[in-house]
């Protein structure tokens, strides 16, 4: 399963207008009571602007603009940190992993308290196997009270202390993950995984289970799903989701490697 990704960016799409301050001789006397934005404001704003042009780019997958925008923003304000967020999220697609993590670093540094931006740092970590250090940059998110989707960061922890080869923190995590959002379907299909390699099918059950009736099966919790149930004696559920399998994702590595296991002598 993938990690819970760069919708841990939640910056808006919306573009916001410009503010503009003007200096006519013909003002009317009204125009006295309108607040005039500083500077750093207009640059803040535009900065705002063009990282919200530039995830409109992404989400059209041209990358080339978006990267053309991110680059402005940051010529307008180098501290707006969603900028720094962004960019280093396409850095990282087109593979200049320095340039990637230098500003996931840099939205940290200009927001060290913030979930988002310890969330992005410490997955992008994980991802370039710096394990151990992602691990506090996901316990940083956490501890941020106003951070709204703290589970995806437990989540992301747990997926790297499976690749550390902690599954009793991995367990630990996954667990956290749901108790506080019981519909993390990531952590729900990891801690069935976990509970399975450790023996107990009969808990795994419970949590793959959980994780189907959110409707968003796939080839991995299928076989899973299948593994447990013939662990379990249960002849009938596996076959169900052998059928299942097979029908939703014939060309899976998961459905391939059940035709060949069933086609063995």
């Amino acid at each position: 399963m993938r990690f819970k990704s760069l919708s841990a960016l939640g910056l808006s799409l919306a573009l916001a207008g410009c503010v503009t301050v003007g200096d006519n001789a013909d003002h009317s006397q009204n125009d006295t009571s309108i607040p005039k934005t500083s500077k750093a404001d207009q640059r803040k704003d535009a900065a705002r602007v063009h990282t919200d042009l530039a995830q409109h780019y992404l989400a059209l997958g041209n990358l080339q603009d978006a990267l053309a925008k991110l680059k402005l923003a940051l010529q307008f304000d180098p501290n707006y940190a969603p900028a720094h967020t962004v960019i280093a999220f396409v850095y990282e697609k087109i593979n200049k992993l320095p340039e990637a993590e230098t500003n996931y670093r840099q939205a940290v540094a200009l927001e060290p308290d913030k979930g988002m931006p310890n969330n992005n740092l410490g997955q992008f970590l994980c991802r370039t196997g710096k394990f151990q250090e992602s691990i506090g940059y996901f316990q940083k998110a956490v501890a941020d009270p106003f951070y709204s989707t703290p589970d995806v960061a437990l989540t992301n922890e747990g997926i790297c202390q499976l690749q550390m080869g902690n599954q009793a923190a991995a367990e630990a995590s996954f667990r956290d993950a749901i108790a506080r959002n019981p519909n993390n379907g990531d952590a729900l299909f990891h801690l069935a995984e976990v509970l399975y390699r450790q023996g107990d099918a009969f808990r795994a059950r419970a949590f793959i289970q959980r994780f189907d009736a959110l409707g968003g099966s796939n080839a991995a919790a299928l076989k899973l799903g299948y593994d447990i149930e013939s662990r379990l004696g249960n002849t009938d559920a596996a076959q169900t989701y052998l059928r299942r399998l097979q029908s939703q994702f014939p060309d899976s590595e998961q459905a391939r490697a059940l035709k060949i296991t069933a086609s063995s002598p």
